[in-house]
């Protein structure tokens, strides 16, 4: 009995040191190609990663963030990863509206408060059984 809870601990403890911690980087374009994006996405607001050429912006309207999780379980990490990115674009564009904006701009990677810039793709965490990413982007009225 008295071996049980040091041996509890080191399983415990273990367990935890495992989990599983993925990068994927996923193309924008990518998920911006999926049947589910072309469903949910209505063509009112446009997104941009930092980096990337942006038609003149006329006007910025604020920042924010979006930190989406989504079951992982059962699907490949590129897959999850373009779902849960999916997730934050939707909320984007919900805001977006709200905020009379027609684009996010500067879109960067923000998992922990750590700022990843690329001009073609946004950052995901898969785990074996959640992905997340969080997202952080301006809203903006850009020209035509």
């Amino acid at each position: 009995m008295r071996f049980a809870i040091p041996l509890l601990a080191l399983c415990l403890a273990s367990g935890h040191a495992m989990a599983r911690d993925t990068v994927v980087k996923v193309a924008l374009s990518d998920v911006l190609a999926m049947p589910e994006a072309k469903e949910k996405l209505d063509g009112s607001v446009r997104f941009f990663l930092a980096g990337q050429h942006t038609p003149a912006i006329r006007q910025k309207l604020g920042s924010d963030v979006s930190n989406q999780k989504t079951n992982a379980f059962n699907k490949s990490d590129e897959q999850a990863c373009r779902w849960v990115i999916l997730s934050t674009l939707i909320s984007f564009q919900n805001t977006a509206k709200r905020h009379d904006a027609n684009a996010v701009v500067d879109i960067v990677s923000y998992y922990k408060k750590d700022e990843v810039r690329d001009s073609q793709t946004i950052e995901c965490h898969a785990g074996a059984m959640i992905a997340g990413a969080a997202i952080k982007g301006e809203y903006a009225k850009i020209g035509k």
